[in-house]
Parts: C-alpha cells; sequence; structure tokens
C-alpha cells in the first residue's frame, strides 16, 4: 500500500528534524570553546613541528631570532634611559 500525502510530509519533516539536530550539535562542538582552543594548538604546532615530528627550523629560526632581537632592544633602551 503507498503512503499518504500526509505521511510522506511527516517522514520528509522527521528527517528535515533529524538533519538539523546533527547540524545544531556540529555547530555546537565547533564553537565549544575548548575545541576552538585545541585547533588553534594544532595550527601552531603544525607551523613548528612537521607530520613526521621533526622540528620545522624553516619556521623556528626566525621566530627564535625575532624573539632575540626583541629582548636585546629592550636591553639596550632600558640602559640608555636609565
Amino acid at each position: 500500500m503507498a503512503k499518504s500525502r500526509n505521511d510522506a510530509l511527516v517522514d520528509e519533516i522527521e528527517q528535515t528534524r533529524e538533519h538539523l539536530a546533527r547540524t545544531i550539535d556540529e555547530l555546537v562542538d565547533r564553537a565549544s570553546p575548548k575545541n576552538i582552543a585545541s585547533r588553534q594548538v594544532d595550527r601552531v604546532k603544525a607551523r613548528f613541528v612537521a607530520p613526521d615530528g621533526s622540528p620545522r627550523f624553516e619556521t623556528i629560526v626566525p621566530v627564535v631570532g625575532g624573539v632575540v632581537a626583541v629582548v636585546a632592544a629592550a636591553v639596550v633602551l632600558r640602559r640608555l634611559l636609565t
């Protein structure tokens, strides 16, 4: 026996409701501060560590050089101003 038009609409509404519930769950998961922080840590880590676990010196060296330059500039400025 074929489904009536009302039964088909009820089935379609139920499928839409289930899809919407999955979408909302996914959005809540994506917007979780813990998950956002985890994704950011993964992005930063990926910049400094290759997938095989070896350090990426092409990224590390400039960052370390920049930190050293800022610290050196701060020390020089402090000595000049005192």
